[in-house]
């Protein structure tokens, strides 16, 4: 295992194992959990190096609340990450990811994607994630970058801000690593007080049965139900409840053919807020 916190040292090691050599990458947040290690498993499967980092990233949080309170756990990851001897960890400080500040940062246009649903609740979110996934990209040089289907929009933003730069890397998409219950492993988890872990369960319980709904109900109808479905917890505050369609995430008014409808939801569960979806 090795460990950089500054960019040309990361940059150094890397160029001193050859161009030959496949790099894959995987962005994390830390507060690491089985989630990131099956996206890191699958990327030392699939890569000569694989390069891991934990970076909170400033920019891509509109409530400072929030960023204030986003686990840091840099000690329990490094620990964590300890038994998979091969992977390349890069933990470096806002300073060196933003050497010129916020404000040099590129703007991108990824409407009508960030236009909905998360983009909607969280205004300026989807820009402030590609503006530090294309630094990384920059700082790393991957040939393959792995993200989970859990951030199901996140993933269609990478996509198309790759397709948008023309950039020479493979989007891997990552199923979603759940808990015992269903719920999806989220660095937010750790959050949950005991009442609130035990209503979230309640969040793929929704999913779940909102699929199996698709060929009796119409798409308002599952919408509904959903809703009401949450708000009956008396626990949970439901953002959304939306299904759309899995490659411009435009909400739906009728059924796709199957495969092609996304149901997300995003819930405060007490003071943590999760999100979830399923395709189907």
């Amino acid at each position: 295992m090795k460990f950089f916190e500054k960019v040309f040292d990361l940059q150094a090691f890397l160029n001193a194992k050859g161009a030959n050599s496949t790099i894959g990458f995987v962005p994390t947040m830390g507060a690491l959990h089985n989630g990131h290690i099956s996206l890191l498993k699958k990327a030392l499967a699939e890569n000569d190096l694989v390069v891991l980092s934990i970076f909170v990233n400033p920019t891509q949080f509109n409530n400072p609340e929030d960023l204030k309170n986003y686990p840091r756990t840099i000690k329990e990851d490094v620990k964590l990450l300890q038994q998979h001897v091969d992977v390349i960890i890069f933990a470096p400080s806002v300073e060196e990811v933003y050497p010129e500040g916020f404000g040099n940062q590129p703007d991108f246009d990824f409407s009508p994607l960030d236009k909905v649903m998360e983009g909607a609740f969280r205004p300026g979110h989807f820009n402030g994630v590609g503006r530090v996934v294309k630094r990384f990209f920059e700082i790393v040089n991957p040939q393959r970058a792995y993200f989970g289907q859990k951030d199901f929009q996140q993933l269609a933003i990478i996509k198309n801000m790759a397709a948008q730069l023309n950039l020479p890397l493979e989007i891997i998409s990552c199923p979603t690593e759940r808990e015992t219950d269903g719920l999806a492993m989220s660095s937010r988890n750790r959050n949950l007080t005991p009442e609130a872990r035990k209503f979230a369960a309640a969040i793929p319980v929704v999913l779940n049965e909102a699929k199996s709904m698709q060929p009796l109900k119409t798409v308002q109808q599952v919408k509904e139900w959903a809703t009401g479905q949450i708000e009956a917890t008396g626990f949970l505050q439901l953002d959304y409840f939306e299904i759309a369609d899995v490659k411009n995430l435009q909400h739906l008014q009728n059924w796709n053919p199957e495969g092609n409808n996304v149901a997300c939801i995003a819930v405060f569960a007490g003071k943590v807020r999760l999100i979830d979806n399923i395709v189907f």
